[in-house]
């Protein structure tokens, strides 16, 4: 990821939850929320109604990949 950090405390987390905007459809919850750093910020959560942990897994590593293929894309400032 050339312009991304990872979420990885639950803290951070929940601050997105609760002061960012959310987009949804049928397969995928985003939640967006703008930050003062150079940097965007990922985090990807996958709820226990999707598989078991090997499925999870797979499906966070393929939204990770998606994400830093395309990622020159999405806003930096």
């Amino acid at each position: 990821m050339i312009f991304s950090e990872s979420l990885k405390k639950n803290k951070d987390f929940q601050i997105v939850y609760k002061k960012g905007k959310s987009y949804a459809n049928k397969y995928l919850v985003m939640y967006v929320l703008n930050n003062e750093e150079k940097k965007n910020r990922l985090g990807i959560s996958v709820s226990k109604k999707v598989g078991n942990s090997v499925v999870r897994h797979r499906l966070t590593r393929l939204v990770r990949e998606s994400y830093r293929l395309q990622e020159s894309r999405f806003q930096k400032d």
